[in-house]
């Protein structure tokens, strides 16, 4: 997965074949999260659709570990499914108003802006609460979450982690980062 990108949505056969190869391996190695899902079904569905194998490129890259969850019924996406929070994804502030208003010590990036660029939505509570049944993600990190334009507006953001078992919804200033805090992504299919 160590190629360049040809294009910001177009990937060479290379990398098509390499991710592809990452996925299935990933798929048949998780049955658990996405019991009667065919793995053929999956890649002909994916390569029918060439941005949204950019897309999961770009959470693979980043270190999501993107990995097919049903959300409800027969809905399913691929979810980062990496153990804690995509490496290439921390040190961000919430969205572009956060950054935007922080006048020293400004992080990389925010959460919501990266997201979008890489064509994938931010993982809501209630999906970061789903993710748990498959797994323990975030016990060491946590997670921006979708934050209600309620809190949003008065200045904070919301994030998740797993700790003493337990899942966690916690707020903070939506212009704070810190190194081990990103965020988790979702591409519906």
């Amino acid at each position: 997965m160590s190629a360049t990108l040809q294009s910001p949505t177009k990937l060479s056969q290379e990398q098509r074949d390499q991710l592809l190869q990452v996925l299935r391996s990933r798929f048949e190695k998780n049955m658990t999260r996405h019991e009667n899902v065919d793995w053929e079904h999956v890649r002909s569905t994916l390569e029918a659709d060439s941005r949204k194998l950019w897309s999961l490129y770009e959470m693979e890259r980043t270190g999501g570990e993107p990995d097919v969850i049903f959300l409800n019924g027969d809905t399913w996406a691929f979810i980062d499914c990496s153990a804690e929070s995509p490496k290439g994804r921390r040190s961000i502030c919430y969205d572009r108003a956060a950054l935007d208003s922080r006048k020293e010590n400004k992080p990389s990036g925010n959460a919501l802006e990266m997201a979008e660029n890489m064509g994938i939505q931010i993982l809501n509570e209630e999906q970061y609460r789903h993710l748990q049944q498959f797994g323990e993600f975030d016990i060491k990190t946590s997670s921006w979450i979708e934050t209600p334009p309620a809190i949003r507006k008065l200045g904070g953001a919301l994030f998740c982690d797993r700790r003493y078992n337990t899942v966690f919804t916690y707020h903070n200033g939506a212009e704070s980062y810190y190194g081990a805090r990103g965020f988790r992504g979702m591409l519906i299919i």
